[in-house]
């Protein structure tokens, strides 16, 4: 496990609910295991330019988005109220109310990633828009081709 200080310095959303990976089911190490260097932070790619990386992140209702990988610094916006559960690769799991409009900012030194999922706990849709700025610390991680639009998965248990 590479070394994680950097995390208490990021501004880290919620309520801890777990640490040491309690709870976590075997499947969902796998995922994070197979996705550490997914650079896909949303559900549908919107923009982008030699600057910025513009995203959508839509979950109905016990969808979630699979781990994937920050290394780019960047900000997320709630487009819409709602709450999530997130499991973060320190074994951490927050569970966050979010406000529309509410938007926070995240910077990462050389090496610094975060790399997490997210799960729409509540009952109405959640929906984000995610921008990341590419010349940032870090290079971009590989996203692929243009048009790849991933769906989010159907909450698993």
């Amino acid at each position: 496990m590479p070394d994680n200080d950097f995390l208490t310095d990021l501004p880290l959303a919620g309520d801890l609910v777990a640490e040491d990976f309690d709870g976590w089911p075997d499947w969902l190490k796998a995922e994070f295991d197979d996705h550490v260097s997914d650079g896909h932070v949303g559900s549908r790619l919107l923009s982008q330019n030699a600057k910025v990386r513009v995203w959508e992140i839509r979950l109905a209702p016990g969808q979630r988005w699979h781990a994937h990988r920050h290394v780019l610094d960047y900000f997320w916006t709630a487009v819409t109220p709602g709450r999530s559960r997130q499991h973060t690769f320190d074994g951490s799991t927050r569970e966050v109310t979010y406000l529309a409009g509410q938007t926070r900012h995240f910077q990462f030194g050389p090496g610094e990633y975060l790399l997490h999922d997210i799960e729409n706990i509540g009952d109405t849709d959640l929906v984000f828009t995610t921008v990341e700025h590419l010349d940032s610390a870090n290079p971009p991680l590989p996203i692929g081709a243009p048009d790849y639009n991933p769906t989010a998965t159907a909450m698993r248990r």
